[in-house]
């Protein structure tokens, strides 16, 4: 006589099944991330829903951190071996919005970027100058300001509606004794960020700084001209500005 056939128990078969798809599904996001972040996926406009998780996790579990102190040690690097001239003309550049102060808790509220971007919400998420600085840059910026190097912020905020509010916030956060911050102005109505984002950096050279470094969180940031003698990016898979 034949023995029964065991059979599992169905609530372990579901059990399995469900270890083996959410591991299908962070792998899948692991590889969106990195293709993200190296520039191969382009002008996308949300996060994958099937992401949204794998999105929270790595900016609030941890790994975002340590991924910025990786960055910022390698610029610290980079910055250590440069003789500046000494005249108050050597610069670093900086982004201001998820490179020097961080919107992940407005950005919780569009699911991780699996929403749509809405701009009267970050606008008024802003207005709140409750952005916190991202520890590893803020160390990055008092290193850039210790060694003698003229920081120089630019963003994409429009000056006219959230002017004060981001000098504030900058400041309330650590991030004061700057060069100069640039906002958009109507002057560069219409234009791409990384055309305003050239054009700005271009007065910057033409001013006679010379830029020794661009830490910026999007491509938009760092491509285009004048991006300075090495280009460094800040992780963020929650959005893209094109």
């Amino acid at each position: 006589m034949k023995p029964a056939a065991r059979v599992k128990n169905p609530t372990m078969l579901s059990t399995e099944a469900a270890g083996e798809c959410d591991n299908d599904n962070d792998s899948y996001c692991l590889s969106w991330r990195l293709a993200v972040e190296a520039n191969n996926v382009k002008a996308w406009r949300t996060v994958p829903a099937r992401c949204e998780m794998h999105v929270e996790r790595y900016m609030t579990g941890g790994q975002f951190e340590q991924d910025v102190e990786l960055v910022v040690d390698e610029m610290l690097r980079y910055m250590d071996g440069i003789m500046i001239a000494g005249d108050g003309m050597d610069a670093w550049v900086l982004d201001v919005d998820d490179t020097c102060i961080s919107n992940v808790a407005y950005y919780k509220e569009r699911r991780f970027g699996c929403d749509p971007f809405e701009g009267e919400g970050f606008r008024a998420w802003a207005r709140k100058a409750e952005c916190p600085a991202i520890p590893g840059v803020l160390r990055l910026y008092k290193r850039l300001i210790e060694s003698g190097f003229k920081v120089i912020l630019i963003t994409g905020r429009d000056k006219e509606t959230l002017g004060h509010v981001t000098i504030l916030n900058l400041h309330d956060q650590g991030f004061s004794g700057y060069q100069q911050l640039t906002m958009r102005t109507p002057a560069y109505k219409g234009q791409s960020a990384a055309a305003y984002k050239s054009n700005v950096r271009r007065q910057i050279v033409e001013g006679g700084y010379r830029i020794w470094g661009n830490v910026g969180d999007q491509w938009t940031d760092l491509l285009g001209e004048y991006v300075g003698g090495r280009t460094f990016k800040i992780p963020n898979p929650m959005y893209c500005v094109s």
